[in-house]
């Protein structure tokens, strides 16, 4: 069953981006099929960086132009696809799944979803989290993806009884994204490059390259514990 991964983070300068990236790489890596789509149109930095793959989706809540989002359904009934959705796009992609049935139809038509929240730890993040996981309850499976290079101490959230209750009530899995050192990513971001191309961009040296590679390996074996991954590959 093909999934449609959802990136989210709802605010904005959270590594929803990022983590896209990532994922695309994981799956090129894999030799997964999918199809990456972008739905930030401020700043479209994934299709700028893949963008000889990248397809394009609008979300809005504007009742004329909400059909711009259907390809993004139909594109995933043949294989999974990773969209970036843009900061404060909450009510809209609630709204264009729930009036199409999309759950429903997804059962029929052989596509799930699955939402990949991106954290920073702070206040507001795990509240717009919260806010996520309610509003779709089981339908949804959530991943809360703790930002490591955003945050890199989470005690507070594993002792915050409101977060845990409800990664225990609906079994969302928890997953640590691995920082990326400041001075790659900066080139990485400054450059548009692919991951692909910066394991190899000579003026990283050695040991830069190497930084990016790890950071890759760590971050690959953070998606693999979800699962999900492995049922595309079936």
């Amino acid at each position: 069953m093909p999934t449609i991964h959802l990136v989210d983070g709802e605010k904005g300068g959270v590594g929803k981006s990022l983590l896209t990236r990532t994922m695309i790489q994981y799956c090129l890596d894999k030799k997964i099929p999918f199809v990456p789509v972008e739905t930030d149109r401020s700043n479209p930095d994934v299709a700028g960086v893949y963008k000889g793959i990248c397809q394009y989706a609008v979300f809005t809540e504007d009742e004329r132009q909400a059909d711009k989002a259907d390809r993004i359904f139909e594109m995933a009934m043949s294989k999974p696809a990773i969209v970036n959705l843009a900061a404060q796009s909450h009510r809209a992609v609630k709204n264009w799944i729930e009036k199409n049935h999309l759950i429903d139809l997804g059962s029929s038509e052989g596509v799930s979803f699955c939402k990949w929240f991106v954290s920073t730890g702070g206040y507001d993040s795990l509240n717009l989290f919260v806010q996520s996981v309610n509003s779709y309850g089981i339908k949804i499976p959530h991943v809360l993806v703790r930002n490591l290079g955003l945050c890199d101490d989470w005690e507070h959230v594993d002792s915050d009884a409101t977060i845990q209750n409800l990664v225990s009530k609906y079994k969302i899995q928890v997953v640590d994204f691995p920082k990326l050192a400041y001075k790659e990513r900066n080139i990485i971001d400054q450059h548009r490059l692919t991951f692909a191309e910066a394991r190899e961009y000579k003026e990283f040296g050695v040991l830069g390259k190497q930084r990016v590679v790890n950071f890759l390996k760590l971050a690959y074996a953070a998606f693999e514990t979800v699962g999900i991954w492995y049922e595309e590959v079936k």
